[in-house]
């Protein structure tokens, strides 16, 4: 809070600027120091600016994937658009979660990549029963007398399954562009509060989709351990290493090139006639092609015109002598 001057305290100033006591124009002390951002050693930050942002393209296109899915799916229009990638503590995630809550359990298909730690998935409540009540043929209207302490049936947890596991099959193919992984749904925990999945001070990072319907909406939070997204940058930096060494084969790949084969058309000229001209003709006719007989014959490749030459015989074939080119590579 800003300290409050006297009267008295303020005359002195004024006089003492009259004066020329003090210098107005002076920057104050505290404001050329500079400032740093604290940094926190208990919960050190393990993925950079650039990963975060590499995780916020992957899931924008895998919302556009449920998106579709979804749509069909409901035969409704939803939109579905990535609101959050942030590093967290896996307690962010754990608290913000109700003993009535359901949350799928995924994992990667490499053991490699996913050790021990699950990939985590909760639905809201209220958005996830509008989703169930539309497969069932409903509109999905929300209740308004809906408990917050609500447990789903096993009816909507079998539904709840299905639906979700859909969903997780096809994460895979937002990944596609930097690793192939495939994501599978292993099982569903309808109380997390009381099983530690993940050490309340594992890093992870939370990525939150909202979901919105004409009369409906919710949150689609995914929990990613940090062990499993290490592990795959670090599979993606090799794969992008193997790349760049093998860039530097080109002597291979020209040796390779030079033994391909490659058509090369010769051209003597071009001409148009009548169509009922071309019907009439018959061996022995001259089609004027209005051109010189010495003029050049023209060499091309790839549909692009490269040399001119003379037409000629060479060991008793008929060959073109090259002359001029015209294409440069």
């Amino acid at each position: 809070m800003a300290e409050v001057l006297s009267q008295s305290q303020i005359d002195a100033l004024l006089n003492a600027a009259r004066s020329g006591e003090l210098d107005v124009d002076a920057p104050s002390e505290k404001s050329s120091e500079q400032k740093y951002r604290k940094y926190d050693f208990y919960s050190p930050r393990k993925f950079t600016k650039d990963r975060l942002k590499m995780l916020n393209s992957i899931f924008e296109g895998y919302a556009r994937v449920i998106n579709s899915r979804i749509n069909a799916l409901l035969h409704t229009t939803c939109e579905i658009e990535v609101d959050s990638v942030e590093e967290q503590r896996y307690y962010e995630f754990s608290n913000a979660l109700t003993e009535s809550d359901v949350v799928a359990l995924a994992k990667i298909d490499l053991e490699k990549l996913q050790e021990d730690t699950p990939i985590l998935v909760h639905l809201a409540t209220p958005v996830l029963l509008s989703m169930l009540d539309r497969l069932m043929g409903g509109e999905g209207d929300p209740d308004p007398n809906l408990p917050g302490d609500y447990n789903l049936t096993d009816l909507e947890l079998n539904m709840y399954e299905d639906f979700v596991r859909d969903l997780i099959s096809i994460m895979g193919g937002s990944w596609e562009n930097y690793i192939t992984l495939h994501f599978e749904y292993t099982r569903t925990e309808v109380n997390p509060t009381l099983v530690q999945l993940i050490g309340y001070d594992e890093t992870v990072v939370i990525v939150g989709l909202n979901i919105k319907f004409p009369n409906c909406a919710g949150r689609f939070s995914l929990c990613l351990p940090g062990v499993m997204l290490t592990n795959i940058f670090s599979e993606i930096s090799k794969n992008t290493t193997r790349r760049t060494t093998g860039e530097d084969k080109s002597d291979e790949i020209f040796g390779t090139l030079r033994e391909s084969e490659l058509e090369i058309v010769a051209e003597l000229a071009r001409t148009r006639i009548l169509l009922s001209d071309l019907y009439h003709l018959n061996v022995g006719d001259v089609v004027d092609i209005k051109r010189p007989k010495d003029s050049p014959v023209f060499l091309n490749i790839g549909g692009r015109r490269w040399f001119d030459g003379r037409m000629g015989t060479s060991n008793k074939q008929v060959a073109v002598k090259i002359g001029e080119t015209y294409y440069k590579a």
